[in-house]
């Protein structure tokens, strides 16, 4: 069994959804999520001629399966990270507890301080990451992903982006981060992985802020 550690005293936000998006209730405040700020600047070209080439019936079908599919393969993992053993309630059937257990398999964790761990940033942006702990030796903040298929470096700059929130929101209220790492399984049980170095953090921390004020106007 994985060692747990509390080392931070992590608070809890609750997180609802409106006409904007996504949000996190941080004190009084509403807070935008990352994910809501990252989907609301990004280019959807890519997205739009996909749509367009499949059709809307099919990419909604597609969207929503691999939505499913992520949360299903979450849940085992966050399970397993915190100790209370394999679970095993799946709508999808076996696929989503064989990529949990590809990511269980590969990735190392020497121990887990926070699964599924509230951020916020000075009101600014909220969101939650997978896992905080110390894997491969360093403190890490960790993201799970599903994929169709294996990624490309350049497909994952938003990932990045992610971490680079996540690092700062948690060296700005916790204690410092040292690494991000990108877990990844696909569905035919394919295991990649990306990871951020401190400099690699701060790097996307700052893009990620750039962002935040692209968002704002939009508002």
């Amino acid at each position: 069994m994985i060692k747990q550690v509390r080392k931070y005293p992590y608070k809890h936000y609750n997180r609802f959804s409106d006409t904007t998006g996504r949000k996190y209730l941080v004190g009084e405040a509403k807070v935008p999520s990352v994910t809501t700020i990252l989907s609301a600047t990004k280019d959807k070209k890519f997205l739009d001629n996909w749509r367009r080439k499949v059709g809307d019936k099919e990419a909604d079908r597609i969207m929503n399966q691999a939505s499913t599919i992520g949360t299903e393969m979450h849940q085992v993992l966050e399970y397993a990270y915190n100790g209370q053993g394999y679970y095993n309630d799946s709508a999808q059937g076996k696929q989503p507890r064989m990529m949990a257990k590809i990511i269980l398999k590969n990735l190392q964790i020497d121990e887990v301080w926070g699964n599924e761990v509230s951020l916020e940033y000075n009101n600014q942006f909220a969101g939650t990451t997978d896992l905080v702990a110390m894997a491969y030796g360093k403190p890490s903040i960790v993201d799970f992903k599903q994929s169709n298929r294996p990624k490309k470096e350049e497909w994952v700059e938003d990932y990045k982006l992610q971490l680079g929130a996540y690092y700062l929101a948690h060296k700005s209220n916790y204690g410092p981060i040292e690494q991000g790492v990108i877990s990844i399984c696909t569905r035919d049980l394919q295991y990649q992985e990306f990871k951020l170095t401190e400099p690699d953090l701060i790097d996307y921390s700052d893009k990620f802020l750039e962002r935040v004020e692209q968002f704002k106007k939009l508002q």
